[in-house]
């Protein structure tokens, strides 16, 4: 059931940032209160993705990932998404480390461009992860991927 928590908050970190992706680039390098509502909704959504390893049921006897980028791998290596997602996402999870060890001076620019162009990668990840869940516990039943 954690597991299902765990992309509840990963679709509604997703849809806060498809609201956030209209917002124009000048504004968010503007308005320091915009990039801390952005800067927060990254951080909500890439980690909510790496939950998954240990809630899935795929884990078996494999080693428990030491890091972030490293449940990727794992979960790659279980077969449960594809090797080039798992490495698009480790790369957004070295983003979600600059963004919590750098945070007093991000790259404000490529925080944006990542803001612009990672939800596809997010979105692929989440699809997958909710047909996994849906064909090991039923998760669809229980209405927590519905649209709100």
């Amino acid at each position: 059931m954690r597991l299902i928590h765990h992309m509840w908050e990963l679709e509604e970190a997703l849809r806060d940032r498809e609201r956030y992706q209209r917002i124009p680039k000048e504004q968010f390098l503007q308005d320091r209160d915009t990039q801390n509502m952005i800067h927060h909704a990254m951080l909500l959504s890439i980690p909510a993705g790496n939950r998954h390893s240990d809630q899935c049921d795929c884990r078996g006897g494999v080693e428990k990932p030491l890091t972030y980028r490293e449940t990727f791998e794992v979960l790659a290596g279980e077969g449960v998404i594809p090797e080039p997602l798992a490495r698009d996402l480790s790369n957004l999870a070295g983003f979600r480390n600059l963004l919590v060890h750098v945070y007093w001076d991000p790259d404000l620019k490529q925080v944006y461009a990542i803001l612009q162009h990672d939800l596809a990668v997010l979105r692929a990840f989440s699809g997958i992860m909710k047909e996994h869940v849906s064909e090991s516990d039923s998760a669809e039943q229980d209405g927590f991927f519905s649209e709100r």
